[in-house]
Order: C-alpha cells, then structure tokens, then sequence
C-alpha cells in the first residue's frame, strides 16, 4: 500500500517519463548514442572535403544538423555509391545520405526518410560536342557512376555506357576528350562548372525529376520517424534553407516531399 503522496510522485515520475524523449536505444541504432551514416565524400557539392580535409556538402550539413537535433554524435562511413545499398542491408551503417534517387525499386528494398532534395539528371558534355538534349546521347560514349539512375537514363537514350566508382573521375574523362558527356544530377553539374570553373556546359533542361531520400533499413520505424521530425524542424526555422543556400545558392527542399512508406 503506497500513500497518496507515494501515489502522486509516481504518477508524476510516469508522466515525465512519458515525455521525455527517445532514447538513443529507441531509435534503433547499430551503436547507442551515434548515427551512422554512409556518404562517399567524393560527389560535390553532396558529399566533399573541405579545404581543411573535413567532410562538407548539402547531405553532410543536413545529417550532421539532424544528429544534432536528435542529441546523437554523426559518424561517417565512407562508402562507393554502388555499395551504399549493400552497407546498408547487412547492418554496417543506420542510414545512407548518398545522392540517392527515391525510386520505386528501392523502396522496395529500404525504407525512405522524406524527400530533402528536389534535382533531376542533366548532361555534362563539351562546348563542341553539339550534345544538349537526351535524343543527341544515342550512339555517344557516356559516363555515369555506377548502379545510379543516370546510367539508365544514358542506356535508355541509346548511349554507350561507361561506369564509375566516382562522379568526379567520369567529369575528369570528359574534361580529357575521353568522353562525349556525362549524365549527372543537375545540382552537381552546375556546381562542377561553377565551382571548380571546368569548361563544359549542361544540357537543356533536365532528363528526369526526382527527390533525394535518406535510406533507412526496413524495419525501423522510430528512426525513420526521428529523422523526418528533425527535418521538419529543420524547414520549419529554416535552418535547412540557410545550410543549403549557404553552399549552392539555392533552397532545395522539394514543394511536395516523397513521403516515407512505414
């Protein structure tokens, strides 16, 4: 038998615990306390090295931000683009912040946090090429990363297709005649120009419009739910606005995100 005052604090005691906020267990993490997450580090303005050697770009500031929030330290793994999936299933990371295209395929095989990016392939190519819409890529040799929506995109357009581990080596081969073009996503591709002052130009207009999503193991709603919060949040008091059109010029965030299948 308790007293009402015993009574009283042990319902007050619930109450703040029913408040309270996830813990770093609830959220389903591979290590309590860190999130995991997958990037290549290698795909500006994505994922990059600063000039101090740290990681940079649109998908490093926006996780980075969302650990914040949720009160977890962020950890990348640096992985290929064409192994991110893999990483993934098999448990070597929470989550993925590569320049991923939600697509119906692999939402079969992930779960998709809210879209956070609106883009769309574009080609890369040079001034001579006379390259400039997806009709002109039948029968030219076209570089995309390997595994991406790009190289599908290329194939399908009649191209010959050749793979990359990275963006920046298929941009290099194009820069050094080795290709006609490159099929990119448009944020990146005027980043590349712009940036890094290469001398090439884009298409007209884009090939496709997509979102880009955060992939998240099957199976794990909480953190799904978490990470979605954090990035409401985050559009909300326009932080994610401000980290974006900091390094791009631009807000991002698509008008109707994809919204996560749980």
């Amino acid at each position: 038998m308790i007293s009402r005052r015993q009574f009283s604090l042990l319902a007050v005691g619930i109450g703040l615990t029913l408040a309270a906020p996830a813990s770093a267990a609830d959220f389903e993490l591979i290590q309590p306390g860190k999130l995991l997450v997958a990037t290549q580090g290698t795909f500006a303005p994505f994922s990059m090295r600063g000039p101090d050697g740290e990681l940079d770009g649109l998908e490093i500031r926006v996780v980075k931000e969302i650990a914040r929030r949720l009160k977890l330290e962020y950890t990348p793994v640096i992985t290929q683009f064409d192994a991110a999936l893999v990483g993934l299933l098999s448990g070597q990371y929470d989550m993925t912040s590569v320049s991923m295209d939600i697509t119906a395929a692999r939402q079969k095989q992930v779960t998709f946090a809210d879209g956070w990016l609106a883009s769309g392939a574009m080609i890369l190519t040079r001034k001579t090429t006379g390259i400039r819409t997806g009709d002109d890529l039948k029968g030219k040799n076209v570089g995309a990363v390997a595994a991406s929506t790009f190289g599908k995109i290329a194939e399908q357009s009649g191209a010959t297709l050749k793979s990359y581990k990275a963006e920046v080596d298929a941009v290099q081969d194009l820069v050094n005649d080795n290709l006609d073009a490159v099929v990119t996503d448009a944020v990146a591709a005027n980043y590349a120009i712009k940036a890094r002052k290469l001398p090439l130009v884009t298409g007209e207009g884009t090939l496709s419009q997509v979102q880009k999503g955060f992939a998240i193991q099957k199976g794990k709603p909480n953190l799904t739910k978490a990470i979605n919060g954090a990035l409401a949040d985050m559009i909300a008091d326009g932080t994610y606005a401000r980290l974006t059109t900091d390094l791009i010029g631009f807000d991002p965030h698509p008008k109707e995100p994809i919204r996560s299948e749980l």
